[in-house]
């Protein structure tokens, strides 16, 4: 089934940005399956919309972080002085998301790549 296809790739390519930054312990992997089961049913109601999960999730998953962790993924590209600051998932409703800097405009990795960056 495409439906079940596309959303096992959405929470593949999250957990594997997860892992590449070594937050990826029981609860917040627990925030993915969240993320998975609400975009469920959200992409049910609208097919069209699984080129966009893996997308999506991630800033599900970057969100509830932020509200209980801190920022998620944190910029490799400023990486000297100034404030640390959390990655952007670019487009945010689009196929094949990246992982941006909003400072720099700079494409980090695709969702799912960090770990090759």
């Amino acid at each position: 089934m495409k439906l079940e296809h596309a959303l096992h790739a959405a929470r593949a390519l999250v957990l594997a940005d997860l892992a590449a930054g070594e937050v990826a312990q029981a609860d917040i992997v627990s925030l993915v399956e969240d993320s998975i089961a609400h975009r469920r049913w959200w992409v049910e109601q609208w097919p069209e919309g699984a080129t966009y999960l893996a997308g999506l999730v991630a800033q599900d998953v970057q969100d509830a972080l932020l509200e209980r962790y801190g920022r998620w993924p944190l910029c490799p590209v400023c990486t000297e002085g100034g404030d640390p600051h959390a990655l952007d998932v670019e487009p945010e409703l689009g196929p094949d998301p990246h992982w941006v800097c909003g400072k720099t405009a700079v494409a980090v990795a695709r969702v799912g790549a960090l770990g090759t960056v």
